[in-house]
């Protein structure tokens, strides 16, 4: 028996409306606001001393940069309008060490000049689960070269995760490519290591509220060994 073809009735079109204009709101709120750039209005010689990865809405920046006062801070994301969270967060609270800026991860060569920055942190990124699409992988060898060549000599790349499958991977590359592991948790909020890294992502309160374990990896790049 066939299902009866008034159930497409149930779909109401009004939603996808109201989903579009919310998104667009939050693209204006992006555009609108004094900290948030566009990969071309973006330039490469900007300053900039600490860069996340994939912030997604930027809290993490945020709740960093608010400490570190003497850094300037970059939340960077291919997501418009999830940044523009944090920066009306950055705005509210003052927080003037910190931009938003939207692009491709892996075009993130284009946008900073190398040997400039002092820490590269990726927090909870896609785990791209699949083997085929690990090279989408923020820790994959590709990107691990990118993050070389950006930082300057002595500095370091943060690492932090729930996926243990992909922190456990993610370490392996590492070694492979010639970083040097310098602080290592497998349960970051269990350990002795430094309450900066204990800064909670959005994602990361959610997963510690469920007892999830966080991993967390502080690594030297190649150059550090010079």
């Amino acid at each position: 028996m066939g299902y009866p073809c008034n159930t497409m009735t149930e779909i109401d079109p009004k939603q996808f409306i109201i989903t579009r204009k919310r998104k667009k709101y939050k693209f204006a709120l992006f555009h609108n606001s004094p900290l948030c750039f566009e990969a071309e209005e973006w330039a490469k010689t900007s300053d900039a001393d600490v860069l996340e990865m994939g912030a997604g809405t930027g809290l993490f920046s945020v709740a960093l940069a608010a400490n570190q006062l003497g850094k300037q801070f970059i939340a960077f994301d291919i997501k418009a309008d999830r940044l523009q969270h944090g920066a009306r967060k950055a705005e509210k609270e003052g927080v003037s060490n910190l931009r938003f800026l939207r692009g491709r991860a892996d075009l993130i060569n284009e946008y900073f000049a190398p040997s400039s920055l002092d820490s590269i942190w990726v927090t909870f990124p896609d785990p791209f689960p699949k083997d085929r699409s690990a090279k989408h992988r923020l820790t994959h060898p590709r990107f691990l070269k990118l993050y070389d060549n950006l930082l300057k000599t002595g500095g370091a790349l943060y690492f932090k995760t729930d996926a243990r499958k992909l922190f456990d991977w993610s370490l392996e590359q590492l070694v492979a490519e010639g970083w040097r592991i310098q602080e290592l948790s497998f349960d970051l909020h269990k350990s002795e290591l430094s309450d900066d890294y204990k800064i909670m992502t959005t994602y990361e309160k959610r997963y510690t509220a469920e007892g999830i374990p966080i991993n967390f990896v502080k690594a030297l790049p190649p150059k550090g060994e010079q």
